[in-house]
């Protein structure tokens, strides 16, 4: 039998809460911050760690490598034997197989020649065979059964751990949950289905293995809540909330944390946009002496900048480097990040300075970044020679860095430079994705050009280029706001015979033009449908419904869609109490509008300028202009800057009343507060100064024409008389 050389790896045996195959392996903890013991116990338990880490890596442990190479000198070939059992007769689904009563002269000779076969090399060749195709997954179940039934081989339970592992690595998990079923579920198969579980992705059903391990009896270690948090955080949106949960779970188990715990949870915290969280265990982990990876660091950076907490993140950032490690490119990233969305170009231009400086060479997304600085800015010239000079260094720029500087000229209104932008693109060899084509259309569209807007829908549809919710709703959106409506309705029906499913925006949208012409009857139909397919209405939904309403005067629909919104435990926002404000403002029922601006106060939401300013508009059309300057000296008293549209909107109800002569120091104050007027207010005072003089010219007329008339009677003769 000492034929081949022996595989090169093993599957380790899996952690379990038997004690006497690691009785150090929790360690409960008392009291936050963590004691400093974490250290020493987290050095003890890296084997068991790098063991369990299987889960997450593909690399083996030195600890592995080391008992596999102990057994060099005893080879065993297993092909007679897997020759033996793709060949028999597929295993019973019984849950103990039983020993045999009597054995052919093969399988005798099988049995007797790999009975001294060391346990790793089963687990290492059950390992292999169930990473493989189907047909070896097969042998694997088979292997484990005639172990099992010859008591070669112990655990049993360790063996179908490993199989239900190798299948949730081989992203099997409906067979390893099969599987799981041919046995009682022990710490190792709870353990190896949770580690399958998080592997795939499905979280709900490794939550639920781990509550349910609980009421078995069992305890969840700090491997299972690693792998649970990292699977959290691999999806697109995080819930802060779970996370929290999962730490009171930690501490009610009194698992101690470990570096990689506390690692994963720092990172989850952060990709959560909870920075207090993350700051927290980042200095968790600092003060107990352990340390946080890079990619934790860059994290943490990220949520920071775009949090606004600038200052924090360039101090994390020192205290990188300050650790001796040297900061790569992702690092540098992360601070320009913050840099760019602070506004603060300088900062972001001595950032890329510093990692030029240090020998970093500027990435794809660094440039994407200082393009994005310098966009915001307007400093398209400079945008440019970033560009050139990306071009120059041989990074190739993506349609990312084109849609920005497309979306910088749509947020000047130069949309005509569209066309300019998809021809450079080309020029650079840089293919427009649906990113692009989405900017562009919305850019095209926000400015009328709907012609164009469509054009580029189909020169992007016949690229091969399948548009998605967003290319829909821009082109349905930007048709409705230019009251285009029959032709927002076609491109939502053609929208949904293309196969692509509206979502909730398409319906808000869609809901705002059927209430924009009073179509009452299709705005009920088209919320119907909008919950018959699982879409739950939002608060822009509420908002939508009641704006339409009220500007309609359908006030009655308008608070019921309000009190169905609360029922719903949906917290009303302040764009919808000033849709409602602002609704009975126009129709001149101050009253009603205080009221509603009253139970916007008593919701918990603070007043807005909008609000307060529809509140003035309110009763200015009530001819109430003592309130109305009222509601400006509440904003003076509680530091709310009045704008532009709060001094127009009170000279509007100066004019309204004729208090002409009162409208210029209205302007005054508003040029003292430092609002530049607008169009609107220059028309105001223009209008209130002519009507003042055609007054005046009035009144010295009349005054002119009394006198004459006073001066003929002192002239009449006395014969006259």
């Amino acid at each position: 039998m000492l034929l081949r050389q022996p595989l090169p790896t093993r599957v380790p045996p899996l952690h379990s809460t038997n004690p006497f195959l690691h009785h150090h392996h929790h360690h409960p903890i008392s009291h936050r911050p963590l004691s400093p013991a974490i250290t020493t116990a987290a050095s003890t338990r890296t084997s068991l760690y790098s063991t369990h880490l299987h889960l997450t890596t593909d690399e083996s442990s030195d600890d592995d490598e080391n008992d596999i190479a102990s057994l060099k000198n005893r080879r065993y070939d297993f092909t007679p034997l897997l020759d033996f059992l793709s060949t028999a007769a597929a295993p019973s689904d019984s849950t103990s197989p039983s020993p045999p009563s009597s054995l052919d002269p093969t399988e005798l000779s099988l049995v007797e020649s790999y009975r001294s076969v060391p346990a790793p090399l089963w687990h290492s060749l059950l390992k292999n065979l169930s990473s493989s195709n189907n047909s070896s997954i097969q042998t694997a179940y088979s292997l484990v059964t005639w172990l099992q039934r010859h008591n070669l081989c112990f655990s049993f339970e360790l063996l179908y751990s490993i199989l239900i592992h190798a299948l949730g690595r081989s992203e099997k998990l409906y067979e390893a949950f099969l599987l799981s079923q041919k046995q009682a579920l022990t710490p190792f198969t709870y353990n190896a289905l949770i580690g399958a579980c998080a592997r795939n992705d499905d979280l709900e059903k490794a939550l639920n293995l781990m509550e349910r391990m609980r009421r078995d009896g069992y305890q969840s270690d700090f491997v299972n809540y690693s792998l649970v948090i990292q699977s959290l955080t691999r999806r697109k949106e995080i819930d802060s909330g779970m996370l929290e949960k999962l730490y009171e779970d930690i501490e009610s188990d009194n698992i101690e944390l470990d570096a990689q715990l506390l690692n994963d949870i720092i990172v989850g915290f952060a990709k959560a946009g909870n920075a207090d969280k993350a700051m927290y265990f980042l200095a968790v982990i600092q003060g107990n002496g352990l340390s946080a990876k890079t990619s934790t660091t860059v994290a943490v950076i990220s949520v920071l900048g775009d949090t606004g907490r600038t200052h924090e993140a360039e101090a994390v950032f020192e205290e990188l480097k300050e650790g001796g490690l040297k900061p790569r490119a992702r690092a540098y990233n992360a601070l320009l990040k913050a840099y760019v969305k602070a506004g603060s170009l300088r900062d972001a231009e001595s950032i890329v300075s510093d990692m030029e400086r240090c020998g970093l060479s500027p990435d794809e997304q660094t440039y994407s970044l200082l393009i994005d600085a310098y966009a915001n800015e307007g400093r398209w010239e400079s945008a440019r020679i970033v560009l050139r000079e990306m071009q120059d260094n041989k990074v190739q720029p993506n349609s990312y860095v084109f849609s920005r500087i497309l979306a910088g000229y749509r947020d000047r209104g130069e949309w005509q430079r569209s066309f300019q932008v998809l021809k450079e693109m080309k020029e650079c060899g840089v293919q427009p994705d649906r990113h692009f084509y989405n900017v562009m259309i919305d850019a095209l569209g926000k400015y009328n050009c709907l012609d164009h807007a469509m054009s580029t829908f189909e020169k992007m549809r016949s690229e091969g280029i399948q548009p998605d919710n967003v290319t829909w709703n821009t082109l349905i959106d930007c048709h409705s706001k230019l009251g285009h409506h029959m032709k927002a309705e076609e491109l939502f029906e053609e929208m949904r015979e293309s196969g692509c499913l509206p979502c909730t925006m398409t319906y808000n949208i869609m809901i705002h033009s059927f209430g924009q012409q009073a179509r009452w009857e299709e705005v009920k139909d088209l919320f119907g449908k909008m919950q018959s397919q699982g879409l739950l209405p939002n608060v822009v939904t509420y908002t939508t419904l009641v704006d339409v309403y009220g500007q309609s005067g359908r006030f009655g629909e308008a608070i019921e869609c309000l009190e169905d919104m609360k029922s719903k435990g949906l917290k009303p926002s302040s764009t919808m109490y000033n849709a409602l404000i602002n609704a009975y403002a126009q129709r001149g029922m101050s009253d009603k509008a205080v009221h509603a601006f009253r139970v916007m106060r008593s919701d918990g939401l603070e007043p807005s300028i909008l609000a307060l300013n529809s509140l003035i508009n309110a009763f200015g059309e009530d001819c109430r202009v003592a309130d109305a300057f009222s509601v400006l000296q509440f904003m003076k008293e509680t530091d709310l800057k009045p704008d532009v549209v709060t001094y127009t909107t009170l000279m509007k109800a100066l004019i309204r009343v004729e208090k002409f002569d009162q409208v210029p120091s209205v302007y005054e104050e508003m040029i003292l507060s430092g609002c530049t007027p607008d169009r609107k207010a220059r028309a105001m005072l223009r209008s209130a100064l002519q009507y003042m003089k055609q007054t005046l010219r009035s009144r010295m007329k009349r005054n002119t024409i009394a006198k004459d008339s006073n001066t003929a009677r002192t002239k009449v003769p006395v014969s006259v008389l």
